[in-house]
């Protein structure tokens, strides 16, 4: 992803002077079924700084999915404390304080790539001489210049992929979320958009929450890594990466990556361990 310049991420009100995106205190989450209430989430405390990629891993069903949305203001917890660039979850989606990319990229097939992009500007009720011109900027940014016109059959799943970011690029908010948006792709294909991630991510220096299966693609472009035990979901680890900012696929093989890959097993195998 190459292109345009960097895109700054854009604060709620009053979050300039925030350290930290997202503040979680005791948090919970219980759903009620025809079957019994399930818990979702127990009490999971976790701070995510301003600026970090933070990762979460663990099996099907431990929260971690439940755990964006908690953040995105879709899901609303039923027990402690949840802050979004100091707001509220609620007043943070309010506010537009961030992004969020699906697993799949849920582009819609009777509007071209540009159209898809410009649709929550759209929304927004943008002028459409600015939803224009960010359009052609977000396309720049994850490399997909030229293909405004094109429609989502006509890309393939990568470059839907892309297009996805760029729309949840489209209105600069300060956090992306991101909920294993490669998980379908191919390994080859994988591999490079974990580079171009990358690459966006230090350009735009926006916090990404980034939700995968994968330990190697956790290592590969996190600064922490948050290890979810199975229902009900808790942090059975947080790893803070020693690796730094600048990541060629070739540092999978380097003994300090491999060191972290062991954490994050040892982790998962640790989450296993709660027997309540």
């Amino acid at each position: 992803m190459s292109g345009a310049g960097p895109v700054s991420g854009q604060l709620a009100p009053g979050a300039a002077a925030l350290s930290t995106a997202v503040e979680a205190r005791g948090l919970s989450l219980t759903f009620e079924t025809g079957d019994g209430p399930v818990e979702a989430l127990k009490g999971v405390d976790l701070s995510i700084a301003r600026g970090d990629f933070v990762s979460f891993i663990g099996p099907s069903g431990c929260g971690k999915t439940t755990f964006l949305r908690c953040i995105a203001g879709l899901e609303h917890p039923t027990g402690g404390s949840l802050e979004v660039n100091g707001l509220t979850p609620d007043a943070a989606r309010r506010a537009r304080a961030y992004g969020y990319v699906f697993q799949a990229p849920a582009l819609l097939p009777w509007r071209t790539i540009g159209g898809n992009i410009r649709l929550p500007l759209e929304i927004m009720g943008v002028p459409k001489p600015e939803r224009m011109a960010r359009t052609g900027e977000v396309l720049a940014l994850v490399g997909l210049d030229g293909f405004a016109r094109k429609y989502p059959w006509q890309l393939s799943g990568g470059m839907q992929s892309r297009a996805s970011i760029a729309r949840a690029l489209s209105f600069d908010a300060d956090l992306l979320l991101m909920d294993e948006p490669f998980g379908a792709l191919d390994e080859i294909v994988r591999d490079h958009l974990n580079e171009a991630l990358l690459e966006l991510w230090a350009r735009t220096g926006k916090t990404v929450c980034f939700v995968t299966h994968s330990i190697p693609e956790a290592v590969f472009l996190s600064t922490r890594i948050v290890v979810m035990s199975p229902r009900p979901g808790r942090i059975a680890d947080v790893i803070e990466s020693p690796l730094g900012r600048e990541r060629p696929l070739e540092i999978r093989e380097t003994p300090e990556f491999l060191e972290v890959a062991r954490r994050v097993r040892e982790g998962l195998r640790a989450g296993h361990s709660y027997d309540d």
